[in-house]
């Protein structure tokens, strides 16, 4: 929970100085670029997480990788590694692109389904988002495998789980709890 609210806070702070020079969708690209980068590959995650390296490196790594960003981008990778905080970057890039979208008077929906989403799967799913929120949306799909079949949808801080993986672990703490 602490590491959730401490991303929304470093979120904030990007967001204001990216507003402030007038940068923010330029951040918001480099934001999308890391979340992507970070989602493409593991090696990745397991530096950002890893305790063993050392900050430098880490922060050598990812300035190299994301060596065209902004300046505001690249100095909030530096924030993060100076505050031991690198480890929830992947957040603090997700929800400033929720922030941003907020504050353009959009909504995110994220929709997590274990095989990508066709065309016109994702235009029904984002009219109903859009019937139920009232609110312009932007569906953002991630592919997860590990929730075997169905989608889990998340809009700002609702979440709906349709998900087989959870209709599964449901079933086996009824199954455990009647024992």
């Amino acid at each position: 929970m602490s590491n959730s609210r401490a991303a929304v806070r470093y979120a904030k702070a990007i967001l204001d100085l990216a507003v402030d020079n007038k940068s923010v969708d330029a951040v918001e690209a480099d934001m999308r670029s890391i979340v992507s980068t970070i989602a493409e590959s593991k090696e990745l995650r397991d530096v950002l997480e890893s305790p063993i390296v050392n900050g430098e490196t880490k922060k050598s790594a990812l300035l190299a990788v994301f060596s065209g960003s902004n300046t505001i981008t690249q100095g909030a990778i530096s924030n993060l590694i100076a505050n031991k905080r690198i480890s929830i970057l992947n957040e603090v890039a997700l929800k400033y692109i929720i922030l941003n979208e907020q504050l353009k008077g959009k909504d995110i929906a994220f929709v997590t389904t274990a095989v990508p989403l066709t065309a016109s799967l994702e235009k029904k799913v984002l009219e109903k988002v859009t019937k139920l929120t009232g609110k312009e949306v932007t569906l953002e799909n991630k592919v997860d495998e590990s929730i075997l079949g169905g989608f889990v949808l998340r809009v700002g801080d609702l979440q709906y789980d349709a998900s087989i993986a959870n209709k599964l672990n449901n079933l086996q703490r009824e199954f455990t709890s009647s024992l």
